[in-house]
């Protein structure tokens, strides 16, 4: 369970907080998930709208569904079942209501892959990646595979506070917010994320559909700064 704890050791510690931090270049800070027509449209407009937007997101769409996908690949990346692995990767490629989502979870997969490859050989997803040749990888499958010698509840954490960090820093960008506000918005995703945690593995599903209706508006929104 997400509350019981779990052993980390320093060096994986290191390498959770290399790979899901903002200076990984994964181009995540180019991506709002459609927050930014929300925001445009005025539906989040201020702390408690961002703080709604971004749990909804986690708790029941894009977040949600990956963590799910990252705690199958990290499962068969951890018992080096190649073509369960790809299996999961077909489905979450497919598994995004929008071209744009699509998009952010193939480009930051690939942009993660190809510098986890070249700067952490040793890990699950270099091996899968060298047996294997998927068209694309999505990003939660790329970190859940690289991340299978590191306790599952441990990578999930840390997917899904860069996930909802990412947001919130869009969000304090585009309202805008201040900084410290932000940081109560990422605070108070905290029990968000730990009942994520605790499902993740046992159900797949979305019910966000205002955040998918935004990212398809997002597409045709005249004035962007964010790719999605």
């Amino acid at each position: 369970m997400a509350g019981d704890g779990f052993a980390l050791s320093g060096p994986s510690l290191f390498r959770l907080m290399a790979w899901l931090s903002p200076s990984y270049p994964v181009g995540a800070y180019s991506f709002s998930h459609g927050l930014e027509w929300a925001v445009e449209s005025g539906s989040v407009r201020d702390e408690a709208g961002l703080a709604a937007f971004v749990a909804t997101v986690v708790r029941r769409g894009g977040g949600f569904v990956d963590a799910v996908f990252l705690a199958r690949a990290w499962r068969a990346a951890q018992t080096g079942e190649v073509a369960a692995l790809d299996r999961v990767n077909a489905e979450a490629l497919a598994f995004r209501a929008t071209a744009e989502t699509a998009a952010e979870s193939v480009e930051q997969g690939a942009a993660f892959a190809r510098v986890t490859v070249a700067a952490w050989p040793d890990t699950p997803l270099s091996a899968w990646l060298a047996g294997s040749s998927p068209r694309a990888v999505a990003y939660p499958v790329a970190v859940g595979a690289a991340g299978a010698a590191v306790p599952r509840e441990a990578v999930l954490w840390a997917y899904l506070h860069g996930v909802a960090a990412n947001l919130v820093s869009a969000g304090v960008r585009l309202i805008p917010l201040g900084q410290t506000a932000g940081q109560r918005v990422l605070a108070g995703l905290v029990p968000v994320v730990e009942g994520v945690i605790a499902a993740a593995p046992e159900r797949l599903g979305t019910a966000a559909p205002l955040v998918e209706i935004a990212s398809m508006r997002h597409e045709t929104q005249y004035t962007r700064l964010f790719r999605s």
